[in-house]
């Protein structure tokens, strides 16, 4: 029992295309991550049930480790609460943080979980990313695509697509 734990990571998981003819159990997966169209993004942890699901639709999503400024910038833009209202500085301080800034410091040191918050809907959604993908949707990333793990490089997608 004295495996080392591996330390804990925020991911951004954003599909990247439809299911038009894709497997049942990808289809399930990507309802059990919250990512029910394309360009919808969830923020996620780097536990082993995330990533075997990442791993079962990684032709489907991409996802890597976003920066504290990019979860912030996804806060203030596409955050929404329960009845399709934006994020408000009210809501933050109420949830015991003292701003955005704050709640994603948090987020992405993996003191809280953003579905875990009250009143939060899961998913962002983004518009298609300036300029478009710049590569084919149905290859990987390391194949020159827009699918599969992408690390860092995440960032700029994000950025893009708010």
């Amino acid at each position: 029992m004295a495996q080392k734990t591996e330390e804990c990571k925020c991911l951004v998981a954003v599909r990247v295309r439809g299911t038009i003819s894709a497997q049942r159990e990808a289809r399930e997966t990507l309802e059990f991550l919250h990512l029910g169209q394309t360009n919808h993004a969830v923020l996620i942890d780097n536990r082993p049930s995330y990533k075997g699901m990442l791993q079962l639709v990684h032709s489907y999503v991409t996802w890597g480790e976003p920066t504290k400024e990019t979860v912030s910038l996804m806060l203030q833009k596409r955050a929404r609460l329960a009845g399709d209202k934006k994020l408000t500085d009210e809501y933050i301080q109420n949830a015991g943080y003292k701003s955005i800034d704050d709640l994603a410091e948090a987020i992405v040191q993996c003191k809280v979980e953003f579905q875990k918050l009250p009143g939060v809907q899961t998913r962002f959604k983004f518009h298609p990313p300036t300029k478009g993908f710049k590569g084919n949707v149905k290859k990987s990333f390391r194949a020159g695509g827009e699918a599969g793990y992408r690390g860092e490089a995440i960032n700029d997608l994000v950025k893009r697509m708010v």
